[in-house]
């Protein structure tokens, strides 16, 4: 498969530290990927009951089964489909962290960190630094969405045949490469519809703002208090869209534009990623780089070493550093600038013959554990974002946008989600495309300028698309501007979270 670069939560987490098998999906008539019309009454707020975390998991780790009393974890019962509110009904995994100045408390602040597939329950447990500023007023919540992890996750095929999938070579770019490709994702889809057929109709961002709101009543808040980042700020326009009256502050970190096509999001994200490549290959000479004196002499040798890693992968213990796992590493320590020293040193070593700085990066990056199982990232991020499209694009679009994509990077150009999505065994909808948020609230939108996985220029488009929107713009590195460390962005947005402070439009942190 051509590996999408997937809005995960690596950039939070480097900065803060660092299913039902079997079942044959419904027809598109009995799914609902878009809004339905409910009960004109709420029904009574469900009662959380809070306990130990016990198995909270860092990246690349085993969970562990010893709790962290700040953490508090709980569970939150939402219905498979809101289409039939008495039917079959799912659990949601919460995780909270207690305001510090309950004096002061200001309720509760919802997190969705990004992907879509991100476990908010271990990104929380791990970046809770990142927001303590935050934490003296608000309780710090957030969940795994429907789909993720805990909460009924999409699971396709075992570890091993995960590690096959994830060790798939993207070059070169011929027409063997394409067909290997080809064959391989109709085997991981098919996975997904044999071990998570079930709940794949139902894990679109429609009925995960759905379940928000069901959890804005069971943590006892009249408004959504929200902080969204990368496909959070979807997830976050979505509810607005839905729920305008109930949107307290929010604040839409590294946005999203939901409305492009799958090929216009592919070539914007090769380019933004290309173009953080080349920063840090000017950061690394700047300073005195392992990969040599100059750019040129820099890129020169990381292009080498993909090629190499073709027909040789290295060895790393008991598995090899093919030339696709290496790219993942790669791309993965472009999302935040302080693992840029980390990149450097890996790609160094693999130069040498020593892969395992590379792998590691890798496995971050797809959720795989020290043991050789995985995380629900990379298998609920295609079920997620097919379930959130109506485009299925057939063969001759995909290559069209293949071959613009690898013009533009042969590191990181490829066919992008509709690779996927084209042969998904659920039809989607467009319904999460469309945001308005007319009447709500004030949602402020941070982006940055030298963002890979959200270029700066969806920010404006997110912000134009809702009616009550107000920009920030970060001229700095990295994905997500709140977590790069900018002192004026973490004051702009403690402002307008903290005290009610909306920014001045036109704001600009460098």
């Amino acid at each position: 498969m051509r590996r999408e670069l997937a809005l995960v939560t690596l950039a939070v987490t480097l900065t803060a530290c660092g299913g039902d098998g079997g079942a044959t999906p419904p027809s598109p008539a009995a799914q609902t990927t878009r809004p339905v019309t409910g009960p004109t009454t709420e029904p009574p707020p469900q009662k959380i009951a809070w306990g130990p975390c016990t198995d909270i998991q860092r990246p690349g780790e085993q969970a562990t089964a010893k709790p962290d009393p700040s953490l508090r974890c709980g569970k939150l019962t939402v219905p498979l489909d809101y289409a039939k509110p008495g039917g079959e009904s799912i659990e949601l995994a919460l995780i909270k962290i207690a305001a510090t100045d309950k004096a002061n408390r200001l309720g509760s602040l919802v997190f969705n960190f990004g992907g879509p597939g991100a476990s908010g329950v271990d990104t929380l447990a791990q970046a809770a630094k990142a927001f303590a500023s935050l934490g003296t007023r608000y309780d710090l919540v957030s969940f795994d969405p429907r789909g993720v992890q805990r909460s009924s996750g999409v699971r396709c095929g075992s570890g091993k045949e995960l590690d096959e999938f994830m060790a798939l070579n993207t070059l070169p770019d011929t027409e063997e490469t394409w067909k290997r490709s080809l064959a391989a994702t109709k085997e991981f889809v098919e996975l997904c519809r044999r071990d998570s057929g079930k709940i794949l109709p139902y894990v679109g961002t429609v009925n995960a703002a759905r379940d928000m709101d069901v959890l804005r009543a069971a943590l006892g808040d009249q408004k959504l208090n929200y902080f969204g980042m990368s496909y959070g700020t979807q997830l976050g326009g979505v509810y607005a869209t839905l729920f305008p009256d109930k949107v307290g502050r929010m604040v839409l970190d590294a946005p999203l534009d939901p409305a492009v096509s799958f090929e216009e999001r592919t070539i914007v994200q090769t380019e933004g990623f290309q173009k953080v490549y080349e920063t840090f290959l000017k950061s690394c000479v700047q300073d005195g780089c392992r990969l040599g004196k100059t750019v040129e002499e820099a890129d020169k040798k990381v292009k080498a070493l993909m090629t190499s890693l073709v027909d040789k992968p290295l060895k790393v213990r008991d598995r090899e550093l093919t030339q696709g796992l290496a790219s993942t590493g790669l791309a993965s320590a472009l999302y935040s600038q302080y693992s840029w020293p980390l990149l450097e040193e890996a790609l160094a070593q693999a130069s040498e013959g020593e892969g395992g700085g590379l792998m590691y990066l890798a496995d971050i990056y797809v959720g795989r554990s020290e043991d050789g199982t995985y995380d629900t990232s990379m298998t609920s991020f295609p079920a997620i974002t097919c379930v959130d499209n109506a485009e299925r694009p057939d063969e001759a679009a995909l290559r069209r946008t293949q071959e613009k994509a690898m013009e533009i990077s042969p590191l990181f150009g490829n066919a992008g989600s509709g690779f996927t999505c084209a042969m998904w065994p659920v039809p989607g909808s467009d319904e999460a495309k469309r945001v308005d948020a007319d009447g709500s609230a004030p949602i402020v939108v941070v982006g940055g300028k030298n963002d890979p996985a959200t270029p700066y220029e969806w920010a404006p488009k997110l912000t134009e698309q809702l009616k009550t929107g107000v920009l920030v713009t970060y001229e700095g590195q990295g994905h997500g501007a709140y977590v790069s460390g900018n002192q004026c962005v973490i004051s702009t947005v403690n402002g307008y979270l903290l005290q009610g402070k909306l920014p001045a439009e036109g704001t600009t942190c460098s």
